[in-house]
Order: structure tokens, then C-alpha cells, then sequence
């Protein structure tokens, strides 16, 4: 591996650290702090509602200024939110830490996408699905690292300790050759390129497709455990089951890298088609299925059809935006993506609350079929 790889994976084991580090914080944070289960939702939901602006000029950073600077930004910013973090004595050194959490991991999500062809080589697909493998795998770690860490050696050191680890990426990219883009040759291809950024029709079709998909995943990640507690499955056994969903997502994830199914090239509209039209009849047996065994089954099938659908829709969109624009295009894309996981998700609990969790999910299946449809669309096109 070039030293450009090691950074790329390192910043994406620290992303998904990063995405996963409020659930994974929560019970000894809520204990520390004395606060309740509402103020740790006022946690959650500040994460989602600051990235939405800031992945939008982070992306615009990275066009300007180049990926270097912004991935040695958003490595000192979640490093400063976990030192903020292991200092933390009220809720409102909390939510500081949130702020800096968010704002550091809209930079990394952004930038790190953009440099996936570049430390993959190989065509699109290929990068962005292995590379989110490696997101995945530190999002499925971090509960475990965190849990032993604040264990063995106390809340403020061990978040320190992860402060630490998330300084890496910054450290790396001082030396890594980041030969696509920065510097003089992205100012002048913002100007060059500005008109056919906003009237790239893929574009926009993969920000409403992620607009659609994102909330799919905070969903599944929300309310799979109570939807396998009301179908009689016992906690531990649904904790397992929530693991191998995001094992699922790994394995094919790799599956879809490495091509095993043989597809042929520029066949990504149809992955994406066929992967959301199986996740709707799955959530669909979740709204209708009853019993434990069947829970399971389709709470792991969730997870082999959907793990695929996000990096493939990255490789879409960059495989159809200019490098002087890649910023801004996967800001705009998360930007729309976060309005969904902000809004769907409070829909399917309220709906939820009136009734029960598994009559929720047909929100989330309505979700599936409009993205099956935004699919037929790029495929169209």
C-alpha cells in the first residue's frame, strides 16, 4: 500500500468511528452528564442538522483549496470534539462536542469519497464500495473499541485515547501524494466548470436518490433491535443480529468491488435498481412477517441487499462530475441525503408511536420504491 492508501483507510476507519460514536457514547455520557433520554436525541439530532450545511462548504473547500487541507481539517476537528468530549461536564460541553464532531466528519465523509478512485485504482464501483468497506468496518468497531476503552481506563482517557487515533489521518496526509487536484489547477476549474455543475442532471438524480436511501439506513440501524424484541427475539440474540446486518453490508459491499457476480461494465444504475426493489420486498416482509426466525432472516437480508446501494450511487455521481467540481457534487449529494435522514426517520417514529414499529417500516418501504424508481431513471439516461 502507497502511503495515499494508508491515509485513505486510516480517515475511513476514524469516519465511521466518527458516525457511530454518539450510540456508542450514550449510556456513559447520559450517566456522566445526569441528562435523559431527550437531551441525548438533542445530541443526535445536531450532528444531523449540522452536517447538512457543512458538508456543503466543505465541498467547496476542497474545490478551492484542495483535498489535502480539508482531510487534515476534519481529522483536527474530531479531534478536538473528543477532547472537548473526554473534558465534558455539562450538556453543553456535549453539544460543543457534537458541533466539532459533525463538522469534522462532513469534512472526512466529503473529501475521503472524493480521494477513493484515486487510492483504489480501478474503475469507480470498484473503489467506492471497497473503500466503504473500510467505513463500515470502523462503524461496526467502534462500539466494541469504545465499550473496552471506557473500561479498562476510565471515560476522559479513553476518549482521549480515540482522540488520538483521530489526529492519524491528519498526520498521514503531510506526506501522502495527493496528485489529483488542489492547489491553483482546482481554482481554475471552479470557474471553468461552474456552469456544468449545476446542470448535471446525474448529479442531482443521485442527491434525491441518497435522499431517499439515507433514511433507509437510520431507520434499520434505529429500529431493528425493537422490531426483533416485538417478534419475541431476546436481547442479546438481537444484538447479534444487528451486528451481522452490518457484517452483511460489508460482505456485499465486497462482493459488489470485486465483481463476483460478473456484471458488466457500467452496469451501476441496475445494481442499484435491483438492490432497492429486494430491500422493499424485505422491508415489506418486515411490515407483514411475524416470528423470530423469520425476523432474522430478513433483518440479515436487509443487510446483503441494501450494502451496496451507497457506494455504488458515489460511483455514479463521480463518474459523471468534472475533478474540479467533485467536492461541491458529494457536497450537494450528502447535503440532500441528510434532509431525508432528518425528516424520514421522524415520520416512521411518529407513525410508530400512534402504532407499532413494524407498521412503521412501510414508510421505509415507500422509501425503497422511490429510490427503485430514481434507479430506472439513471438507467433510462
Amino acid at each position: 500500500m502507497n502511503l495515499l492508501q494508508v491515509t485513505v483507510v486510516v480517515g475511513l476507519l476514524v469516519a465511521g468511528m466518527g458516525a457511530a460514536l454518539i450510540g456508542s457514547v450514550k449510556v456513559p455520557l447520559a450517566r456522566r452528564l445526569a441528562i435523559d433520554e431527550s437531551r441525548v436525541g438533542g445530541l443526535v439530532a445536531t450532528f444531523g442538522f449540522v452536517m447538512i450545511p457543512v458538508v456543503l462548504m466543505m465541498g467547496v473547500l476542497i474545490d478551492l483549496f484542495g483535498k489535502r487541507t480539508v482531510l487534515v481539517l476534519g481529522s483536527l476537528l474530531i479531534a478536538a470534539a473528543l477532547a472537548v468530549l473526554a473534558r465534558s461536564k455539562t450538556y453543553w460541553h456535549a453539544l460543543v462536542s457534537v458541533v466539532l464532531l459533525s463538522a469534522g466528519w462532513a469534512g472526512l465523509i466529503n473529501v475521503l469519497n472524493v480521494l477513493m478512485p484515486s487510492a483504489f485504482p480501478g474503475s469507480h464501483v470498484y473503489a467506492t464500495n471497497l473503500g466503504n468497506t473500510f467505513f463500515g468496518l470502523g462503524a461496526f468497531l467502534a462500539p466494541l473499541v469504545v465499550m473496552l476503552l471506557l473500561r479498562r481506563l476510565g471515560f476522559t482517557p479513553g476518549a482521549l485515547v480515540l482522540a488520538t487515533f483521530a489526529l492519524a489521518p491528519a498526520v498521514l496526509a503531510l506526506g501522502a501524494d495527493f496528485f489529483l487536484g488542489g492547489g491553483r489547477d482546482a481554482v481554475q476549474g471552479t470557474v471553468s466548470e461552474a456552469v456544468s455543475f449545476w446542470s448535471n442532471a446525474v448529479m442531482w438524480l443521485c442527491a434525491v436518490a441518497l435522499f431517499f436511501y439515507l433514511p433507509l439506513e437510520a431507520t434499520m440501524a434505529a429500529w431493528f433491535t425493537t422490531y426483533l424484541g416485538d417478534n419475541r427475539v431476546s436481547e442479546g440474540t438481537a444484538s447479534a443480529l444487528l451486528s451481522a446486518f452490518w457484517l452483511a453490508f460489508v460482505v456485499s459491499r465486497l462482493a459488489v468491488a470485486f465483481n463476483v457476480f460478473q456484471l458488466p461494465p457500467e452496469s451501476e444504475a441496475a445494481v442499484i435498481l435491483v438492490a432497492s426493489l429486494a430491500g422493499a420486498a424485505i422491508l415489506s416482509g418486515v411490515v407483514l412477517g411475524h416470528g423470530a426466525r423469520l425476523a432474522g432472516a430478513l433483518v440479515v437480508a436487509a443487510g446483503l441487499a441494501f450494502g451496496p446501494v451507497f457506494p455504488t450511487l458515489m460511483a455514479v455521481l463521480l463518474s459523471h462530475c468534472e475533478p474540479a467540481t467533485q467536492g461541491r457534487a458529494v457536497g450537494l449529494f450528502f447535503a440532500l441525503g441528510g434532509l431525508g435522514w432528518t425528516t424520514i426517520p421522524v415520520a416512521i417514529g411518529a407513525f410508530a408511536r400512534r402504532t407499532n414499529v413494524q407498521k412503521a417500516f412501510s414508510i421505509a418501504v415507500g422509501a425503497a420504491v422511490g429510490l427503485a424508481g430514481i434507479a430506472l431513471v439513471l438507467m433510462a439516461g
